[in-house]
């Protein structure tokens, strides 16, 4: 009995012990020393530091490289313990101006989410759908035909 005891306790400590997780990819530190602002270009930084986890819109704005360590623990929720994001910005001539280095440690927000264009049918159960159109039927509708 104190075998399965001891065999229980140890499962239930591992089961609640952290997993961690990392997403996407930042360049070191001395990776973006080899930049330099006012000389290399967009191939040139592609080339250096790697192709980036996103661009600016339509590829007119800057190289932006995110890096995120996810922590789980046990059934919790998984939440952020660091993100990090460096941006680089380029000019009209596609040649760098600037490097910046974002974290959540900087106390700036970095939002990363997916903009995606919500439905009105979302969080309403099935009757409250039906009750809801009852104020929209017209029974003046069926008598025209």
């Amino acid at each position: 009995m104190k075998y399965a005891a001891g065999v229980f306790a140890a499962v239930a400590l591992a089961g609640c012990s952290a997993i961690y997780q990392k997403h996407g990819y930042t360049p070191t530190e001395e990776q973006l020393a080899e930049v330099v602002v006012g000389v290399d270009t967009k191939d040139s930084v592609a080339e250096t530091v790697g192709i980036p986890t996103a661009s600016g819109v339509l590829n007119d704005g800057g190289y932006y490289y995110v890096s995120t360590l996810m922590r789980t623990r046990g059934a919790g929720a998984t939440k952020p313990v660091s993100r990090s994001l460096v941006a680089i910005n380029f000019d009209s001539r596609d040649v760098v101006s600037g490097i910046e280095r974002y974290s959540l440690e900087d106390g700036k927000v970095i939002p990363l989410e997916r903009r995606v264009t919500s439905s009105s049918v979302e969080d309403k159960t099935f009757i409250r759908q039906l009750l809801g159109s009852l104020g929209n039927f017209n029974p003046g509708s069926l008598l025209e035909e």
